[in-house]
Formats: structure tokens, sequence, C-alpha cells
């Protein structure tokens, strides 16, 4: 863990989940806080010691580790919290994650952890794409979904703090299947951070890049090659193959280490992402059969 300048307003706490840092005058931004009060309390002790505000919390979207430590903030800084539509429902009420991983039955005592679900916060203004004033910083806010249902980015002095918009390429490598919840606004998202000019960018899982655009072009890649996998194994099997079939014929094949069931649940939610792409791109077809969702190929001429 280390705190790093990227340039005179931008920063970033690298961690296994980065925490980034705006700054101008009086007022200072934290983006993310981090999986627990454990983690924001070291990124605290850095602001304090270089005397650096903090007056604002930004938080990217409604994933546990991003948000953790944000209660903690809260409870010992006077700030102004801003989240994104729809999210900040999850984080005023945060057992709706494992409640939605757990296809809406009430979650198991083993999925109200921590990774799943962290302690609820307070959100003071609910925003979306555009621009956005907060104390006397002017920054633009990028809608990128696909991780997560309303994930925005924030882009300021030539940074982009993209969150899990792309992840570095030694983590697509670690996961192997990527945690999504739609591809194809995944590849859509990769495709617009294509097109934002900036300095350079941040993810929440990874280093700051000037030369960011490789990275997010390796992730349009990666999710390319797994829906290129997924279709050739259907094609593979005409009389076709049951969701749950698939879902443990993919993490088979990928190797993932999912032993419990809350990372279980992550890769299903994976793998019906790459699905659902495959449907909404007509490249399979699927019907409930014998009470199993079952998906086919399309036959091609």
């Amino acid at each position: 863990m280390s705190f790093k300048q990227i340039n005179e307003h931008c920063y970033y706490y690298h961690s296994a989940v980065n925490v980034g840092y705006i700054n101008e005058g009086a007022t200072g931004v934290l983006i993310d806080t981090g999986i627990d009060r454990s983690s924001v309390k070291k990124v605290l002790k850095e602001l304090k010691s270089r005397e650096l505000p903090l007056t604002h919390l930004f938080i990217t979207h409604a994933h546990a580790d991003h948000y953790g430590g944000a209660s903690y903030i809260q409870d010992h800084y006077n700030v102004h919290t801003v989240a994104p539509m729809l999210e900040e429902a999850i984080l005023r009420n945060p057992r709706l994650e494992p409640l939605y991983l757990f296809g809406g039955n009430d979650p198991l005592e083993e999925l109200q952890n921590k990774f799943l679900q962290g302690p609820e916060m307070k959100v003071d203004q609910v925003i979306t794409e555009g621009t956005l004033f907060l104390g006397s910083l002017q920054v633009e806010i990028h809608l990128l979904p696909g991780h997560s249902y309303h994930q925005l980015g924030l882009h300021f002095n030539g940074v982009l703090y993209a969150a899990d918009a792309y992840f570095s390429e030694s983590q697509l490598h670690k996961h192997k299947i990527p945690y999504v919840t739609d591809v194809d606004l995944t590849l859509k998202s990769l495709h617009k951070l294509l097109e934002i000019s900036c300095e350079g960018a941040l993810p929440g899982h990874g280093d700051y890049e000037e030369q960011f655009k490789a990275t997010v072009g390796a992730n349009i890649s990666y999710h390319e090659q797994v829906l290129h996998w997924l279709e050739t194994y259907l094609q593979q099997h005409p009389e076709g193959v049951s969701h749950e079939h698939i879902i443990s014929s993919m993490c088979e094949h990928y190797e993932v280490n999912a032993p419990q069931l809350s990372q279980w649940l992550l890769y299903r939610t994976a793998v019906t992402a790459y699905l659902i792409a495959l449907r909404k791109q007509k490249r399979v077809r699927d019907k409930v059969e014998k009470f199993r969702w079952t998906f086919y190929p399309v036959n091609k001429a």
C-alpha cells in the first residue's frame, strides 16, 4: 500500500482496491473508501500527515470493497457524500447486495460478510453523468455501467478515476472470468473509455497508466475471447445445455477458484452476463425446457 501523487491536484492510495483523492484549496474529495475501516484509516492517516483536507466523499459504485470504509469516515468527518443513482439505494441498504446475488432469497448468514455487504452509509446527493461541482472543484462524471448497474467514473485535471469499468491485465488473468453484470454494457463502456481524452486513468484494481487505452483494449479482447469460447462450447452441444451446467463447465474450463457459496454466486452472475450478451446478439437461443433454463447454438447458414 502506498500514497501516490499523479499531478498537482490528483492522488491515489494504491492497494488491492484503489482509493482516489483530488484536492484544490480547501476542498478535498475521496473517491471510494476501500473495503473496511482498517483500509480507509490508512488513507486518512496519509491525508492528515500531508495536511490535505477532506470535505467530500464520492462513491463510484455499490460494491462492498469500494464503500466499506465510508461509514467510518461519516462518523468521524463532516463530509458531503455523493453517489450514483440506483447504486445509492444499495449503499443505504447494503443487504441488497447479497440479496440480489442470492437470486432474491433472504441471504444465508455466510453471505452477510464484509466482502458482500458493507456497513450502511448516508448519501447526501444522488447523481448521474454530467458536470458536477464539489466545493471549489468542477469535475466531469462519466456513466460506465456493466460491472455494476450505474457505475460512474470521475474525470478531473486530466485524470480519469475509472472505478471498475476496466481491470489491469493481471486482474483479468487472476479472476479468469471477470465479474460483470452485463457484458454488452461493459463493452460499450470500454469503447467509451477509448473516446475520453485525458492524460491518464486509474482503474479500481491496478496501476495508474498514462497509456491506459492499451489496457482498455486488452479488456475488450479478453471479453470477446470469453464470448467466443462460450459460443463455441454451445455449438458443440446442439442438444442444448442448462444454465447451471454451463456455469459448471465454464468455471471448470477457466479453472476458477470458488470453494465457497459467495464466490460461486459471483461467478454465476459473471457467466450469466456472458450468456445474456450472446442472447442479445442473437448468437444463441434459449428456452425453459423441463424446468431448466436451456441454451442452444444458433444454426448458421
